[in-house]
């Protein structure tokens, strides 16, 4: 077989070579070529997003509800639904706050009765009714579930709690109250100098006198707080058993002094 090769006297055309093209531009194009990728990928998403947005977007809602105090949001739940929020106490339904908003939109805002709903279920009334209900009620006064033993214990567990509390803080009054009162009578019953009774009780000798008027009216105030004493019964031999006044006993032996009950120093 033989080979044939162009003479130079072919009128075909030469084929010419493609133009060489340098890294600076073929740099260039791969790198304009992920741009446009890129910024039809973005337009598409941007898009796609805008759609979905449209699509999903929500009715428009009832008017905002006005900003309103406690007092007022109190009295405003009291008036529509005194079956649940009247003078009796009575655990509410789970969720009741959506309920509300469903029978009266736009007339509470959230941040309102959140603050309501808070100083509702912590009021001890509510607790104590928590703590022996079986059901839960709804803004009619329906049952609408039934009651947890978890969350009686709960409410049983915080009333011993704050019971607890109460009877420290009244223990701790009644001891001030007694060392108070004590002073009153130190001082009537004292042989040292004022001076240097003011010197052993820690006090000022010229804040005495004030502190000793201050502490004889409240001696006072709270004996006339103090409930009267039953009659005393009369007693078998015939004997008189009244008393005189401070405490005085006319019984044999003469008059015996004797303070007010329960610690109180005389005036």
């Amino acid at each position: 077989m033989s080979t044939e090769h162009p003479q130079p006297g072919d009128s075909a055309s030469p084929v010419e070579p493609p133009a060489a093209v340098t890294p600076a531009e073929a740099v260039h194009e791969a790198v304009q070529g992920d741009v446009h990728e890129v910024v039809d990928e973005r337009v598409s998403e941007a898009a796609s997003a805008v759609l979905t947005e449209a699509a999903e977007a929500p009715a428009p809602q009832a008017p905002k509800a006005p900003e309103m105090s406690l007092n007022a949001c109190t009295r405003e739940l009291r008036q529509r639904f005194p079956a649940l929020f009247g003078d009796q106490a009575r655990p509410i339904k789970l969720r009741i706050q959506a309920d509300i908003q469903q029978r009266a939109p736009g007339v509470f805002t959230k941040k309102a009765l959140s603050i309501f709903l808070h100083r509702h279920t912590t009021h001890t009334s509510y607790l104590l009714a928590l703590a022996k209900a079986t059901h839960r009620y709804d803004l009619d006064g329906q049952p609408a579930g039934e009651l947890t033993e978890e969350h009686r214990q709960a409410a049983r567990d915080e009333l011993a709690r704050r019971k607890a509390i109460v009877q420290e803080r009244r223990a701790a009054e009644d001891d001030a109250r007694r060392q108070r009162f004590s002073l009153v009578r130190d001082y009537e019953h004292t042989t040292l100098t004022k001076a240097n009774f003011c010197a052993l009780k820690g006090i000022a000798e010229d804040q005495l006198d004030g502190l000793l008027a201050t502490i004889r009216a409240e001696i006072a105030a709270w004996e006339a707080q103090r409930p009267p004493a039953p009659p005393r019964p009369e007693r078998r031999d015939g004997r008189d058993d009244r008393r005189g006044p401070r405490g005085e006993s006319r019984g044999p032996g003469g008059p015996r002094g004797r303070g007010p009950r329960g610690g109180a120093p005389r005036g």
